[in-house]
């Protein structure tokens, strides 16, 4: 590959390549949907393109090309690893019934290939094999075999869906080899995990019906999506996305401020970073909905922080990490009242462990606790059953 490049260089990259072929780029907005939308947050980059998908004419044209923010929960739980984020940005591109999917996959390559410079022989793609309603993708796969590519078909690895009911579509996926440098690819993304997906190029061509059917779309679009975490990461020569440049400052300021196992160290990274987006998008900490997730977000880090020393601080929080953030996600309010956010729920937080202490010094709870009493705890008192599990032994 090229010299290394950092995030703005491929961000710059990206963008400049499907503005030179006449896509519009657009505002990635906020991670709040329209009022009208019923899910708490953006979730990826076609979300908030729908409507135009599905036939609506958009204001600035047929392609179109953004930088979107997303927030994902559904993978809570495996943040600490070397991959999930709870917070991150989608490259996207989007021919709403302009060129076809063969056009939008031979610029895919081009993209990688020459504006990147991954090798052809560290690429591997794979594409919908067809299925018990459509066919085989033949085309997607002539393409690919015209470039030179390895294909390997897939039956739903390659049908992608917006839901059990909406659009749909089969899509061929791009990835990049990440074994050790010099190290010759092997098997295939279905076989080796060392092939990182990098890029799917869906082919918007039908909507799902509630009878199950399936109904061809009167405008067939093309939508792609690229996580920019994880470009980065395979860009940049890593296997783990904490080692990216986006993170550096996260990386060099944590670690001497609190001493903290990698994996615990990779959470508080991530929710910290993730509840500075949330803040610098207008919410605040709350009982119910968005503000939920937020609170569940700085409340997970404080439990990882004071499990073993409960003198750790926000307050110690380096004023660089809150405007690196704000500054990555383009994001204007300042880094103050981001800060005095965070300070506020850990007082709460604080104020409900004293609370917590007292629940938990009663007759009640002098034996094992039940599965029962663990919810009890957590609906009734908003305790966390592994911050129950500190709090019995401190």
């Amino acid at each position: 590959m090229r010299t290394t490049p950092n995030t703005d260089e491929i961000l710059r990259t990206f963008t400049d390549f499907f503005r030179e072929r006449g896509h519009q780029l657009i505002t990635g907005g906020t991670l709040l949907p329209p009022p009208s939308d019923p899910v708490l947050f953006t979730t990826s980059g076609m979300h908030p393109l729908t409507p135009y998908l599905e036939g609506r004419p958009h204001p600035q044209g047929r392609r179109l090309v953004d930088v979107q923010r997303c927030l994902r929960t559904t993978d809570l739980d495996e943040v600490g690893d070397r991959t999930h984020l709870t917070v991150f940005q989608m490259l996207g591109s989007w021919s709403l019934g302009d060129y076809g999917h063969e056009q939008s996959l031979r610029w895919g390559y081009e993209l990688l290939h020459d504006g990147f410079g991954i090798p052809r022989e560290l690429m591997h793609v794979s594409v919908f094999g067809g299925g018990d309603e459509v066919g085989p993708d033949h085309r997607s796969l002539g393409v690919w075999q015209e470039l030179g590519l390895p294909v390997e078909p897939t039956r739903d690895d390659n049908w992608w869906s917006h839901g059990p009911v909406g659009l749909c579509g089969p899509d061929s996926e791009i990835f990049v080899w990440s074994g050790d440098p010099g190290t010759s690819p092997q098997g295939s993304p279905t076989t080796d995990p060392r092939w990182v997906e990098v890029w799917n190029h869906v082919s918007m061509r039908y909507r799902r019906l509630e009878n199950g059917s399936l109904q061809p779309l009167h405008q067939p679009g093309v939508d792609t999506g690229m996580g920019l975490e994880r470009l980065v990461t395979v860009l940049q020569g890593h296997d783990c996305v904490y080692d990216s440049d986006l993170f550096e400052p996260w990386m060099r300021l944590l670690p001497p401020l609190w001493n903290l196992q990698e994996s615990s160290r990779r959470l508080v990274c991530d929710h910290l970073r993730s509840g500075i987006v949330v803040i610098g998008d207008g919410v605040r900490p709350s009982h119910t909905g968005r503000g939920y997730v937020l609170r569940r977000l700085i409340r997970r880090v404080l439990t990882t922080l004071w499990r073993d020393d409960p003198s750790r601080t926000l307050s110690d929080l380096p004023e660089e990490l809150l405007g690196h953030t704000l500054d990555h996600f383009r994001q204007p309010r300042g880094t103050g009242s981001v800060r005095e956010v965070l300070l506020e729920e850990e007082r709460r937080f604080g104020r409900l462990l004293e609370r917590g202490r007292r629940v938990l010094g009663g007759p009640r709870f002098e034996g094992p606790l039940s599965d029962e009493d663990y919810r009890y705890l957590h609906d009734t008192h908003g305790l966390p059953r592994d911050l129950v599990t500190t709090l019995r032994t401190s």
